[in-house]
């Protein structure tokens, strides 16, 4: 097992520099992690592979994710997108985007994105230190009480597994395999 990446992200040179480099690195910035979470959602029903390879078209099509800017967003907007072939072209993620964007704004006016996510950890990433795949889980008890929270609050396309994903891509929770040359800590 040492030095073998997990094997979840293939030989692919995107999905490798991805798990290489971002996937389970902790992210304290509250607009990086908004955006992670709605490319999360968009990526629902579809591989992750397919979100990298669109990734830079996503965020010419949503502005940078800048919610401030999408906010106000309206049918201009989601016209637009839908006729966009660079992105995931559904619009009931398109809309929950916008949704999302306005819930984003209420939680960064209060505590902080980022806060209202990592102080459930403490601020320190969980090392779940799994020894193989099937020691991964897809969804966890915080990520269930997040994404009920996350649904409260207003945002959209977050179910618990969508949650769990997530957290580990934006290193709350540590799941590369023991022995993974990416893994930290």
């Amino acid at each position: 097992m040492d030095g073998q990446r997990c094997p979840w992200c293939g030989t692919d040179p995107l999905y490798v520099a991805y798990h290489d480099t971002e996937w389970g690195v902790p992210e304290f910035d509250s607009r990086a992690l908004w955006e992670k979470l709605i490319l999360d959602g968009f990526q629902a029903g579809l591989s992750w592979i397919t979100i990298l390879r669109k990734r830079d078209s996503f965020r010419a099509a949503f502005a940078g994710f800048e919610p401030e800017v999408i906010a106000g967003w309206g049918e201009a907007e989601v016209s637009r997108l839908l006729a966009d072939p660079g992105i995931i072209r559904h619009r009931g993620k398109i809309e929950g985007t916008i949704k999302s964007a306005r819930a984003y704004l209420k939680v960064q006016d209060g505590e902080g994105f980022s806060d209202y996510f990592w102080k459930h950890l403490d601020g320190v990433p969980q090392d779940n230190a799994p020894l193989v795949p099937a020691h991964v889980p897809t969804q966890t008890p915080l990520s269930v009480a997040l994404s009920k929270q996350l649904k409260k609050d207003g945002f959209t396309f977050c179910g618990p597994t969508i949650v769990y994903a997530f957290m580990q891509a934006t290193g709350m929770v540590n799941d590369h395999l023991l022995g993974c040359p990416a893994r930290r800590g």
